[in-house]
Protein backbone atom coordinates (compact mmCIF):
# COMPACT_ATOMS: atom_id res chain seq x y z
CA UNK A 1 0.00 0.00 0.00
CA UNK A 2 0.84 3.47 -0.77
CA UNK A 3 0.88 5.48 1.56
CA UNK A 4 2.39 8.66 0.15
CA UNK A 5 0.01 8.02 -2.58
CA UNK A 6 -3.23 7.41 -0.46
CA UNK A 7 -2.58 10.67 1.54
CA UNK A 8 -2.10 12.28 -1.39
CA UNK A 9 -5.49 11.66 -3.16
CA UNK A 10 -7.07 12.52 -0.05
CA UNK A 11 -5.22 15.78 0.63
CA UNK A 12 -6.29 17.22 -2.79
CA UNK A 13 -9.90 15.41 -3.04
CA UNK A 14 -10.53 17.74 0.28
CA UNK A 15 -8.64 20.35 -0.54
CA UNK A 16 -8.73 21.33 -4.52
CA UNK A 17 -12.00 18.11 -5.57
CA UNK A 18 -12.38 20.61 -8.99
CA UNK A 19 -8.86 20.20 -10.08
CA UNK A 20 -8.55 16.25 -8.63
CA UNK A 21 -11.78 15.29 -10.26
CA UNK A 22 -10.92 15.37 -13.74
CA UNK A 23 -7.47 13.69 -12.44
CA UNK A 24 -9.16 10.92 -11.35
CA UNK A 25 -11.64 10.76 -14.55
CA UNK A 26 -8.75 9.82 -16.90
CA UNK A 27 -7.12 7.44 -14.10
CA UNK A 28 -6.77 3.90 -14.81
CA UNK A 29 -7.31 1.42 -12.26
CA UNK A 30 -8.91 -1.54 -10.91
CA UNK A 31 -11.35 -3.12 -8.24
CA UNK A 32 -8.28 -4.81 -6.77
CA UNK A 33 -5.96 -1.97 -6.90
CA UNK A 34 -8.50 0.52 -5.55
CA UNK A 35 -9.79 -1.97 -2.65
CA UNK A 36 -5.93 -2.71 -1.56
CA UNK A 37 -4.68 0.95 -2.46
CA UNK A 38 -7.30 2.99 -0.90
CA UNK A 39 -10.52 1.82 0.40
CA UNK A 40 -9.36 -1.18 2.86
CA UNK A 41 -7.26 1.61 4.82
CA UNK A 42 -9.66 4.67 5.01
CA UNK A 43 -12.71 2.58 5.73
CA UNK A 44 -11.44 1.15 8.98
CA UNK A 45 -11.42 4.89 10.67
CA UNK A 46 -14.49 4.71 11.30
CA UNK A 47 -14.64 1.39 12.58
CA UNK A 48 -11.90 1.16 14.54
CA UNK A 49 -12.77 4.86 16.34
CA UNK A 50 -15.67 3.30 17.41
CA UNK A 51 -14.43 0.03 18.97
CA UNK A 52 -11.78 2.42 20.93
CA UNK A 53 -14.52 4.39 22.24
CA UNK A 54 -16.72 1.90 22.92
CA UNK A 55 -14.66 -1.05 24.29
CA UNK A 56 -11.06 1.03 25.40
CA UNK A 57 -12.54 4.51 26.19
CA UNK A 58 -16.33 2.81 27.63
CA UNK A 59 -19.45 5.67 27.62
CA UNK A 60 -20.35 7.23 30.96
CA UNK A 61 -23.41 6.04 32.46
CA UNK A 62 -24.62 8.71 34.91
CA UNK A 63 -24.85 7.23 38.80
CA UNK A 64 -23.64 3.65 37.41
CA UNK A 65 -20.27 4.69 35.91
CA UNK A 66 -18.61 3.29 32.92
CA UNK A 67 -19.77 0.82 30.78
CA UNK A 68 -17.60 -0.93 28.08
CA UNK A 69 -18.68 -3.78 26.13
CA UNK A 70 -17.00 -7.28 26.11
CA UNK A 71 -13.55 -7.10 24.28
CA UNK A 72 -15.04 -9.74 21.90
CA UNK A 73 -18.35 -8.40 21.12
CA UNK A 74 -16.88 -4.94 20.16
CA UNK A 75 -13.94 -6.81 17.92
CA UNK A 76 -16.91 -8.43 16.42
CA UNK A 77 -19.03 -5.33 15.93
CA UNK A 78 -15.88 -3.55 14.53
CA UNK A 79 -15.24 -6.17 11.89
CA UNK A 80 -19.00 -6.50 11.14
CA UNK A 81 -19.17 -2.93 10.50
CA UNK A 82 -16.08 -2.62 8.68
CA UNK A 83 -17.23 -5.46 6.47
CA UNK A 84 -20.36 -3.32 5.88
CA UNK A 85 -18.96 -0.65 5.13
CA UNK A 86 -16.83 -2.44 2.53
CA UNK A 87 -19.42 -3.57 1.13
CA UNK A 88 -21.67 -0.65 1.16
CA UNK A 89 -19.29 1.47 -1.00
CA UNK A 90 -19.47 -1.23 -3.82
CA UNK A 91 -23.33 -1.80 -3.20
CA UNK A 92 -23.65 2.47 -3.61
CA UNK A 93 -21.54 2.72 -6.47
CA UNK A 94 -23.61 -0.10 -8.60
CA UNK A 95 -26.51 2.51 -8.35
CA UNK A 96 -24.52 5.34 -8.79
CA UNK A 97 -24.09 3.58 -11.99
CA UNK A 98 -27.81 2.48 -12.38
CA UNK A 99 -28.69 5.79 -11.87
CA UNK A 100 -26.46 7.69 -14.36
CA UNK A 101 -29.06 7.07 -17.58
CA UNK A 102 -31.54 8.90 -15.89
CA UNK A 103 -29.39 11.77 -15.32
CA UNK A 104 -27.90 12.10 -18.62
CA UNK A 105 -24.93 9.99 -17.21
CA UNK A 106 -23.07 7.37 -19.24
CA UNK A 107 -22.67 3.87 -17.23
CA UNK A 108 -19.35 2.92 -16.54
CA UNK A 109 -18.67 0.43 -13.35
CA UNK A 110 -15.57 1.83 -12.73
CA UNK A 111 -15.95 5.22 -12.76
CA UNK A 112 -18.66 5.20 -10.25
CA UNK A 113 -16.81 3.12 -7.64
CA UNK A 114 -13.78 5.76 -8.27
CA UNK A 115 -16.63 8.21 -7.77
CA UNK A 116 -17.81 7.10 -4.61
CA UNK A 117 -14.75 6.06 -2.95
CA UNK A 118 -13.28 9.30 -3.63
CA UNK A 119 -16.30 11.37 -2.45
CA UNK A 120 -16.79 9.17 1.04
CA UNK A 121 -12.84 10.07 1.73
CA UNK A 122 -14.06 13.25 4.10
CA UNK A 123 -16.73 11.43 5.88
CA UNK A 124 -14.06 8.34 6.30
CA UNK A 125 -11.58 10.49 7.73
CA UNK A 126 -13.78 11.92 10.04
CA UNK A 127 -14.95 9.24 11.53
CA UNK A 128 -12.10 9.26 14.25
CA UNK A 129 -13.98 12.15 15.43
CA UNK A 130 -15.98 9.37 17.32
CA UNK A 131 -13.44 9.43 20.06
CA UNK A 132 -14.44 13.08 20.76
CA UNK A 133 -16.71 13.50 24.17
CA UNK A 134 -19.75 15.63 23.21
CA UNK A 135 -18.84 17.51 19.80
CA UNK A 136 -17.36 14.30 17.89
CA UNK A 137 -20.69 14.00 16.20
CA UNK A 138 -20.37 17.53 14.88
CA UNK A 139 -17.11 16.39 13.45
CA UNK A 140 -18.33 13.88 11.59
CA UNK A 141 -21.54 15.57 10.43
CA UNK A 142 -19.25 17.85 8.50
CA UNK A 143 -16.94 14.89 7.32
CA UNK A 144 -20.34 13.74 5.78
CA UNK A 145 -21.61 16.34 4.00
CA UNK A 146 -18.61 17.82 2.50
CA UNK A 147 -18.24 14.06 0.95
CA UNK A 148 -21.76 14.99 -0.07
CA UNK A 149 -20.46 18.51 -1.81
CA UNK A 150 -17.66 15.92 -3.21
CA UNK A 151 -20.07 13.23 -5.15
CA UNK A 152 -21.71 16.65 -6.45
CA UNK A 153 -18.75 18.23 -7.88
CA UNK A 154 -17.69 14.47 -8.89
CA UNK A 155 -20.58 13.32 -10.97
CA UNK A 156 -20.40 15.59 -13.74
CA UNK A 157 -16.80 14.51 -15.08
CA UNK A 158 -16.98 11.05 -13.82
CA UNK A 159 -20.27 9.50 -14.71
CA UNK A 160 -20.73 12.30 -17.62
CA UNK A 161 -23.85 14.40 -16.59
CA UNK A 162 -24.54 17.25 -17.28
CA UNK A 163 -24.10 19.96 -14.67
CA UNK A 164 -27.20 21.41 -14.64
CA UNK A 165 -28.69 17.54 -13.45
CA UNK A 166 -25.71 17.04 -11.45
CA UNK A 167 -27.76 18.56 -8.14
CA UNK A 168 -30.90 15.89 -8.94
CA UNK A 169 -28.13 13.27 -9.49
CA UNK A 170 -26.35 13.87 -5.93
CA UNK A 171 -29.78 14.02 -4.06
CA UNK A 172 -30.89 10.48 -5.49
CA UNK A 173 -27.67 9.18 -4.78
CA UNK A 174 -27.45 10.38 -1.27
CA UNK A 175 -31.14 9.69 -0.35
CA UNK A 176 -30.04 5.86 -1.43
CA UNK A 177 -26.90 6.19 0.88
CA UNK A 178 -28.86 7.02 3.88
CA UNK A 179 -30.79 4.23 3.10
CA UNK A 180 -27.99 1.97 2.92
CA UNK A 181 -26.12 3.91 5.94
CA UNK A 182 -29.29 3.14 7.99
CA UNK A 183 -29.22 -0.86 7.42
CA UNK A 184 -25.73 -1.13 7.92
CA UNK A 185 -25.76 0.65 11.33
CA UNK A 186 -29.26 -1.10 12.12
CA UNK A 187 -26.75 -4.83 11.55
CA UNK A 188 -24.37 -3.54 13.66
CA UNK A 189 -26.04 -2.49 16.22
CA UNK A 190 -26.32 1.16 16.35
CA UNK A 191 -26.96 4.48 14.38
CA UNK A 192 -23.55 6.03 13.66
CA UNK A 193 -23.95 8.11 10.33
CA UNK A 194 -25.92 11.20 9.64
CA UNK A 195 -25.93 13.91 6.47
CA UNK A 196 -26.89 17.51 5.74
CA UNK A 197 -25.31 20.40 4.36
CA UNK A 198 -21.62 21.97 5.06
CA UNK A 199 -21.14 25.73 4.72
CA UNK A 200 -18.86 26.36 2.14
CA UNK A 201 -15.97 28.79 1.39
CA UNK A 202 -15.92 30.93 -1.64
CA UNK A 203 -13.68 30.95 -4.55
CA UNK A 204 -13.05 34.92 -3.95
CA UNK A 205 -11.55 33.31 -0.59
CA UNK A 206 -8.97 30.95 -2.16
CA UNK A 207 -5.43 32.15 -3.23
CA UNK A 208 -5.20 32.73 -6.39
CA UNK A 209 -1.27 32.91 -6.76
CA UNK A 210 1.12 30.05 -7.44
CA UNK A 211 -0.39 26.58 -7.39
CA UNK A 212 -3.50 28.12 -6.02
CA UNK A 213 -5.18 27.17 -2.31
CA UNK A 214 -7.25 28.30 0.63
CA UNK A 215 -6.42 31.42 2.49
CA UNK A 216 -4.26 30.27 5.57
CA UNK A 217 -6.84 31.20 8.29
CA UNK A 218 -9.47 29.58 6.57
CA UNK A 219 -11.00 26.21 7.23
CA UNK A 220 -9.60 25.09 3.94
CA UNK A 221 -6.51 26.51 4.94
CA UNK A 222 -6.03 24.34 7.83
CA UNK A 223 -7.26 21.22 5.93
CA UNK A 224 -4.78 21.80 3.71
CA UNK A 225 -1.99 21.96 6.51
CA UNK A 226 -3.60 18.89 8.22
CA UNK A 227 -2.83 17.11 5.06
CA UNK A 228 0.37 17.52 4.82
CA UNK A 229 1.19 16.59 8.15
CA UNK A 230 -0.28 13.30 7.56
CA UNK A 231 1.46 13.41 4.37
CA UNK A 232 4.65 13.72 6.22
CA UNK A 233 3.57 11.39 8.79
CA UNK A 234 2.37 8.80 5.99
CA UNK A 235 6.00 9.04 4.52
CA UNK A 236 7.82 8.40 7.74
CA UNK A 237 5.72 5.17 8.23
CA UNK A 238 6.58 3.71 4.67
CA UNK A 239 10.23 3.97 5.80
CA UNK A 240 9.50 2.63 9.07
CA UNK A 241 8.06 -0.69 7.74
CA UNK A 242 10.97 -0.94 4.77
CA UNK A 243 13.35 -0.86 8.02
CA UNK A 244 11.33 -3.17 9.75
CA UNK A 245 12.75 -1.33 13.18
CA UNK A 246 9.92 -2.19 15.58
CA UNK A 247 10.79 0.85 17.25
CA UNK A 248 10.95 3.35 14.55
CA UNK A 249 7.65 1.64 13.21
CA UNK A 250 5.86 1.92 16.88
CA UNK A 251 7.45 6.09 16.79
CA UNK A 252 6.66 6.39 13.58
CA UNK A 253 2.53 5.24 14.56
CA UNK A 254 2.36 7.37 16.77
CA UNK A 255 3.49 10.49 14.73
CA UNK A 256 0.78 9.53 12.27
CA UNK A 257 -2.20 9.18 14.94
CA UNK A 258 -0.94 12.51 16.28
CA UNK A 259 -1.51 13.93 12.96
CA UNK A 260 -4.69 12.38 12.33
CA UNK A 261 -6.26 14.12 15.37
CA UNK A 262 -4.44 17.01 14.54
CA UNK A 263 -1.82 17.57 16.65
CA UNK A 264 1.58 18.32 16.59
CA UNK A 265 3.10 15.97 19.17
CA UNK A 266 2.30 13.08 21.25
CA UNK A 267 0.63 14.04 24.79
CA UNK A 268 0.26 12.25 28.24
CA UNK A 269 -2.63 12.91 29.87
CA UNK A 270 -3.00 14.22 33.11
CA UNK A 271 -2.44 11.50 35.74
CA UNK A 272 -5.79 10.31 37.81
CA UNK A 273 -4.68 11.82 41.11
CA UNK A 274 -3.50 15.67 39.30
CA UNK A 275 -7.34 15.58 37.47
CA UNK A 276 -8.58 15.30 40.87
CA UNK A 277 -7.52 18.02 42.04
CA UNK A 278 -9.81 20.24 40.10
CA UNK A 279 -12.92 18.81 42.00
CA UNK A 280 -13.50 20.03 44.97
CA UNK A 281 -14.67 19.04 48.07
CA UNK A 282 -17.52 21.79 48.09
CA UNK A 283 -18.74 23.28 44.74
CA UNK A 284 -21.44 26.32 44.96
CA UNK A 285 -22.14 25.55 48.34
CA UNK A 286 -22.77 22.00 47.73
CA UNK A 287 -21.00 18.98 49.37
CA UNK A 288 -18.65 16.04 47.67
CA UNK A 289 -20.73 12.81 47.91
CA UNK A 290 -18.37 10.77 45.88
CA UNK A 291 -15.00 11.23 43.57
CA UNK A 292 -13.52 8.89 40.89
CA UNK A 293 -10.66 9.31 38.23
CA UNK A 294 -8.33 7.10 35.81
CA UNK A 295 -6.94 7.49 32.65
CA UNK A 296 -6.88 5.05 29.92
CA UNK A 297 -5.90 4.67 26.36
CA UNK A 298 -5.01 2.41 22.96
CA UNK A 299 -2.50 3.17 20.29
CA UNK A 300 -1.10 6.10 21.64
CA UNK A 301 -4.02 7.76 22.48
CA UNK A 302 -5.25 8.92 25.74
CA UNK A 303 -7.94 9.92 27.87
CA UNK A 304 -8.31 11.12 31.82
CA UNK A 305 -11.20 11.88 32.94
CA UNK A 306 -12.23 12.62 36.69
CA UNK A 307 -16.10 11.94 37.77
CA UNK A 308 -17.68 13.91 41.27
CA UNK A 309 -21.73 14.77 42.57
CA UNK A 310 -22.10 17.34 44.50
CA UNK A 311 -25.71 17.65 46.78
CA UNK A 312 -26.81 20.42 48.02
CA UNK A 313 -29.14 20.11 51.11
CA UNK A 314 -32.51 18.90 49.82
CA UNK A 315 -30.71 16.06 48.55
CA UNK A 316 -30.53 17.42 44.94
CA UNK A 317 -27.69 16.49 43.32
CA UNK A 318 -25.31 17.31 40.32
CA UNK A 319 -22.50 15.72 38.82
CA UNK A 320 -19.35 17.56 37.85
CA UNK A 321 -16.98 15.93 35.17
CA UNK A 322 -13.53 16.86 33.76
CA UNK A 323 -12.07 15.13 30.99
CA UNK A 324 -8.69 15.66 29.39
CA UNK A 325 -8.98 14.49 25.89
CA UNK A 326 -5.37 14.50 25.05
CA UNK A 327 -4.40 14.25 21.04
CA UNK A 328 -8.28 15.06 20.80
CA UNK A 329 -7.68 18.55 21.46
CA UNK A 330 -6.63 19.38 17.70
CA UNK A 331 -9.75 17.69 16.45
CA UNK A 332 -11.54 19.88 19.26
CA UNK A 333 -9.47 23.36 17.23
CA UNK A 334 -10.71 21.60 13.54
CA UNK A 335 -14.67 21.84 15.23
CA UNK A 336 -13.93 25.45 16.76
CA UNK A 337 -12.56 26.61 13.51
CA UNK A 338 -14.76 25.67 11.48
CA UNK A 339 -17.60 27.20 12.99
CA UNK A 340 -20.24 24.26 13.99
CA UNK A 341 -23.26 25.29 15.59
CA UNK A 342 -26.43 23.16 16.30
CA UNK A 343 -29.54 24.35 17.90
CA UNK A 344 -32.98 22.42 18.70
CA UNK A 345 -36.16 23.94 20.55
CA UNK A 346 -38.97 21.94 21.69
CA UNK A 347 -41.76 22.81 23.81
CA UNK A 348 -40.00 20.54 26.98
CA UNK A 349 -36.72 22.58 26.30
CA UNK A 350 -33.58 22.82 24.00
CA UNK A 351 -30.21 22.01 23.46
CA UNK A 352 -27.51 24.06 21.57
CA UNK A 353 -23.81 24.10 20.91
CA UNK A 354 -21.97 27.09 20.14
CA UNK A 355 -18.85 28.86 20.19
CA UNK A 356 -18.36 31.33 23.20
CA UNK A 357 -14.80 33.53 22.12
CA UNK A 358 -12.43 30.66 22.07
CA UNK A 359 -14.15 28.00 23.47
CA UNK A 360 -17.41 25.25 22.67
CA UNK A 361 -20.42 25.57 24.55
CA UNK A 362 -23.02 22.85 25.20
CA UNK A 363 -26.14 23.75 26.90
CA UNK A 364 -29.45 21.05 27.32
CA UNK A 365 -32.10 21.65 29.29
CA UNK A 366 -35.40 19.52 30.07
CA UNK A 367 -38.14 22.00 31.12
CA UNK A 368 -40.59 18.99 32.39
CA UNK A 369 -37.69 17.49 34.96
CA UNK A 370 -36.10 20.46 35.84
CA UNK A 371 -32.41 19.05 34.63
CA UNK A 372 -29.67 19.88 32.19
CA UNK A 373 -26.57 20.01 31.01
CA UNK A 374 -23.65 22.40 30.42
CA UNK A 375 -20.15 21.61 29.12
CA UNK A 376 -17.22 23.83 27.84
CA UNK A 377 -14.20 23.10 26.36
CA UNK A 378 -10.98 24.80 28.24
CA UNK A 379 -8.31 25.58 25.93
CA UNK A 380 -9.42 22.65 23.07
CA UNK A 381 -7.93 19.55 25.56
CA UNK A 382 -10.22 19.97 28.68
CA UNK A 383 -13.70 19.19 28.77
CA UNK A 384 -15.84 20.53 32.28
CA UNK A 385 -19.44 19.02 32.29
CA UNK A 386 -22.12 20.23 34.71
CA UNK A 387 -25.29 18.52 34.69
CA UNK A 388 -28.26 17.31 36.82
CA UNK A 389 -31.52 19.19 38.45
CA UNK A 390 -31.41 22.93 38.80
CA UNK A 391 -33.35 26.20 38.67
CA UNK A 392 -32.50 26.65 35.27
CA UNK A 393 -29.40 26.35 32.85
CA UNK A 394 -27.52 29.27 34.17
CA UNK A 395 -27.44 27.64 37.69
CA UNK A 396 -25.33 25.11 35.75
CA UNK A 397 -23.56 27.56 34.09
CA UNK A 398 -22.54 29.33 37.04
CA UNK A 399 -21.23 26.27 39.02
CA UNK A 400 -19.00 24.94 36.10
CA UNK A 401 -17.46 28.85 35.85
CA UNK A 402 -17.16 28.85 39.58
CA UNK A 403 -14.36 25.75 39.26
CA UNK A 404 -10.94 26.30 38.34
CA UNK A 405 -11.24 26.91 34.80
CA UNK A 406 -8.17 29.09 34.78
CA UNK A 407 -6.12 26.72 36.52
CA UNK A 408 -6.78 23.77 33.52
CA UNK A 409 -6.29 26.47 30.72
CA UNK A 410 -2.58 26.92 32.56
CA UNK A 411 -2.01 23.38 32.12
CA UNK A 412 -2.66 22.79 28.25
CA UNK A 413 0.99 22.08 27.07
CA UNK A 414 1.49 19.93 30.05
CA UNK A 415 2.50 16.63 29.21
CA UNK A 416 2.87 17.44 25.05
CA UNK A 417 5.97 16.24 23.29
CA UNK A 418 6.65 18.23 20.02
Amino acid sequence: MDFGKLSERVKMMCTSPKTEWPVVEKEQTTLQELYMGYILLLAAIGPVAGFLKMSVFGIHVPLMGTYRPALGAGIGGMVLGYVMTLAGVYLMALIVNMLAPSFGGKKDDMQALKTVAYAYAAAWVAGIAQLVPWVGWLIVLAGSVYSVYLLYLGLPVTMKCPPEKAAGYTAVSIIVAIILSFVISAVVGGITGGAGMMGGRSSSQMNLQGKGGFDKDSPGGKLDDWTKKMEAASKDMEKAQKSGDSAAQSEAMGKMMASAMGSNGKIETLAPERIKTFLPDTLAGRQRSDLSAERSGAAGLQISTARASYTDSDGNTLDAEITDMGLAKGVIALASWAGVEKENVTENGFEKTYKKGKEMVHEQWDTRTGTGEYSIIIANRFSVKISGKAADIDTLKKVANSMNLAGLAALKDEGVTK
